[in-house]
């Protein structure tokens, strides 16, 4: 192998000569340098776009959530409750009572979620850092707060303030007996507004926080759950507490964890991503078939060269192998060259913030950058696989050529 990567080392030194073949290879070069560091850079941002949508559902979703696969609302049972609690790993369990309702603050009135949460949910620290206006607290002795999204704040025009007015939550009755006035169509109950947070938009329009007791006398569904939400103690595995808890969770539950409450988002990163990598991969292609025209030609060029290796003892493999690695030369040192201005420019979007997104809602600056080892080895050997798909014509038809008649 040492004589012909020597030869294809001398072939593939450009300022041997500056003819039409070594031009056309300098532009396969660049090509496959400029897609590599396309095709990368374009991969850390979407990673970097995955990892801010997981830390932004990170402070509102558990680390683990426990719901019915059908139905809405399941009786507490204290003796499943208190196996969840003793399990490895669990540190808090958040009894919740979720549904839509309406919500009213004087003349303007939205339709949110109410989320009756129990008193661990505010030791779980996860909103806290969230907090905008106000305590971040539920109750004060008998009186209860809400815990409003800033999108539900701005909807209905609620200051913090002294003096404030009461917010006015109705929910529907569940009856099917005739009606008489309108007021008995629904239960109404009064909350103050105690804090705003401001997490991400699908959070920030929807949801009201109130304490659990407060949601179930709302809705009437005293000793009724729609979720319990798990918090995991600092070292433990996740998904080995998931495991675990599916061993005795019966199969009317569903337990997800981080992922998997966003499974629909999460998938839709990926399927953008995979359209992403397809396509400057098949950019990638293009690049790497313009090696095919180089060695082509390459071929044409050196066909007496050729021959003469053949009178010195050369074999048919030793030939092959020299047009294979000069095929696989200009590709390997446009993978490199555009891997070190990928890594450089995304340094510089992580450090500086060079491309901003360029709107005043975003929850940050600049494009988010990520960098996984992965992207580059996946990238490396695509372009090395291309490349010998490419190379190995014009390196067979070198075997091909005919000592007497280039001679």
């Amino acid at each position: 192998m040492k004589v012909p990567f020597f030869i294809a080392q001398r072939y593939f030194q450009l300022r041997v000569k500056k003819n039409l073949i070594h031009r056309i290879g300098l532009v396969s070069f660049i090509s496959i340098a400029v897609s590599t560091m396309a095709l990368l850079l374009a991969l850390s941002v979407f990673n970097g776009l995955e990892e801010l949508v997981s830390s932004l559902f990170l402070s509102f979703d558990p680390d683990i959530k426990i719901t019915l696969k059908k139905g809405k609302a399941f009786s507490l049972d204290t003796g499943l409750r208190n196996r969840i609690q003793a399990v490895a790993g669990v540190s808090k369990v958040v009894d919740v009572l979720e549904d839509n309702a309406l919500l009213r603050y004087r003349e303007r009135q939205a339709i949110v979620k109410i989320k009756g949460v129990s008193e661990e949910f505010l030791y779980q620290s996860r909103l806290a850092p969230f907090i905008k206006h106000g305590n971040f607290k539920l109750k004060h002795g008998t009186e209860c707060f809400a815990i409003l999204g800033i999108g539900v704040q701005y909807a209905l025009s609620i200051p913090f303030a002294s003096g404030l007015h009461t917010l006015q939550i109705f929910y529907p009755r569940h009856t099917q007996s005739n009606i008489v006035l309108p007021q008995q169509l629904y239960r109404c109950k009064s909350i103050k507004p105690g804090a705003v947070f401001a997490v991400e938009k699908q959070f920030d329009v929807n949801y009201v926080i109130v304490p659990i007791d407060f949601a179930a006398a709302l809705m009437n569904m005293s000793g009724k759950r729609t979720a319990l939400e798990i918090q995991v103690e600092d070292g433990f595995s996740i998904d080995r507490v998931q495991q675990d808890l599916n061993l005795f969770i019966p199969n009317c539950f569903q337990v997800l964890n981080r992922h998997e409450q966003q499974a629909t988002l999460i998938q839709v990163i990926h399927i953008e991503r995979l359209f992403v990598f397809l396509t400057f991969s098949f950019i990638l292609l293009v690049s790497s078939l313009n090696i095919f025209f180089v060695l082509s030609m390459l071929v044409l060029g050196k066909r007496k060269d050729v021959a003469i290796l053949y009178a010195l003892g050369a074999t048919p493999k030793d030939i092959l192998y020299i047009f294979l690695i000069e095929g696989l030369w200009i590709a390997l040192s446009g993978v490199a060259v555009g891997m070190a201005v990928a890594l450089g420019l995304s340094w510089l979007q992580q450090e500086f913030g060079l491309v901003s997104l360029s709107t005043q809602t975003s929850l940050m600056e600049a494009y988010p950058i990520k960098r996984k080892v992965s992207d580059f080895a996946y990238t490396a050997i695509g372009v090395v696989l291309m490349t010998l798909i490419a190379a190995y014509r014009p390196a067979q038809l070198a075997t091909k050529t005919k000592v007497r008649v280039h001679l």
